[in-house]
């Protein structure tokens, strides 16, 4: 009888590696601006097309030594590779930027703005606000995504995440962490909804029973929920037909199950500890947003990943809380 072999894990094959961060590095500035403007404009095949009338017919207004720059005969203005995207008024060559987008899909719980300064040589603000950036492309993904339907099911789980209080040295000094009183109020529920063999979407509430609202306008009707015994799930009931669990008595019981939502919340669970070790309320969403898009790319290439990021990035203006002198420019 043939001896059995363990099937691999998709992360360990061929097929997840399609891409490598040397090969990026290798780019000179021409061939990195000509891989960004095909993924910008597919339709064209890479050439420019006016970001603000959507207008192909362009010329080359390019200053002597500088970026690729186009002026529009329709409209009359100008614009850059980056123009009206993400990376819009970016300091450092565009290859930097590319290399930053394979770093980051190369994680699979995340990568802390610390040691993609490192990476890039570049200082710790400007990897945590690139890092920021990159994230907010991810969220587009699911911007506006309502999943679910007949003859579909989706998991939902809620947990908390931020607010680390840290323990007194003497056991009689120590407090209660659970009761609300002793907590720093950072600490904020993640809530996930997860279907089946599809999306996951993500909120952050200050508790569970505030994500009714959040749920109900995400998930179709008709779509069967999985959830467990939290009474902020009770009035669901009305809405969808529920399967309830209580996780004191098993994982997977009568049909019920919220493995698939558990399992996101292992990959952000994982993230926070080892690689960002501290996340704040105020950032919270971006990072839960971040291992959504990861827990949902699973199972693409490093590669694939890249032009789906960078694809985002182009369709995705430029960043509201990380442009231009946003530092300390209102508060938190």
């Amino acid at each position: 009888m043939p001896r059995r072999t363990k099937s691999q894990h998709f992360l360990l094959s061929a097929a997840a590696r399609t891409l490598s961060l040397a090969t990026v590095l290798r780019l000179s500035d021409t061939e990195a601006e000509t891989v960004f403007a095909a993924i910008r404009w597919p339709e064209t095949n890479g050439r420019p097309v006016c970001p603000a009338c959507d207008c192909d017919a362009v010329y080359d207004c390019r200053r002597p030594s500088g970026a690729p720059r186009w002026r529009c005969k329709r409209c009359r203005k100008d614009f850059s590779l980056t123009s009206g995207t993400l990376f819009a008024f970016h300091k450092l060559a565009l290859r930097m930027y590319l290399a930053a987008v394979v770093i980051f899909v190369n994680e699979v719980k995340g990568k802390g703005a610390l040691p993609l300064s490192r990476d890039l040589g570049v200082q710790y603000k400007t990897a945590f606000v690139l890092g920021h950036k990159i994230r907010e492309a991810m969220a587009a993904e699911s911007r506006g995504v309502v999943i679910g339907g007949a003859g579909k099911a989706a998991e939902i789980d809620g947990a908390y995440f931020g607010g680390h209080v840290r323990p007194e040295n003497r056991k009689a000094e120590r407090k209660d962490r659970r009761l609300a009183i002793n907590q720093t109020g950072k600490r904020r529920c993640v809530v996930t909804i997860r279907e089946r063999d599809g999306r996951t979407l993500t909120g952050v509430f200050p508790s569970e029973d505030a994500a009714g609202s959040f749920i109900r306008s995400r998930v179709a009707k008709g779509t069967e929920v999985h959830a467990d015994e939290s009474s902020a799930w009770n009035d669901l009931h009305a809405r969808y037909p529920m399967h309830r669990i209580n996780h004191q008595d098993a994982y997977s019981q009568d049909g019920a199950c919220t493995n698939g939502a558990e399992s996101f919340f292992s990959r952000i669970r994982r993230g926070e500890i080892g690689h960002h070790h501290h996340i704040s309320g105020l950032y919270l969403h971006r990072y839960a947003n971040e291992a959504a898009f990861r827990e949902d790319h699973r199972r693409t290439s490093n590669g694939e990943q890249f032009r789906v990021v960078v694809g985002l990035v182009t369709k995705t203006g430029p960043s509201v809380d990380f442009c231009g002198y946003w530092q300390r420019a209102h508060a938190a």
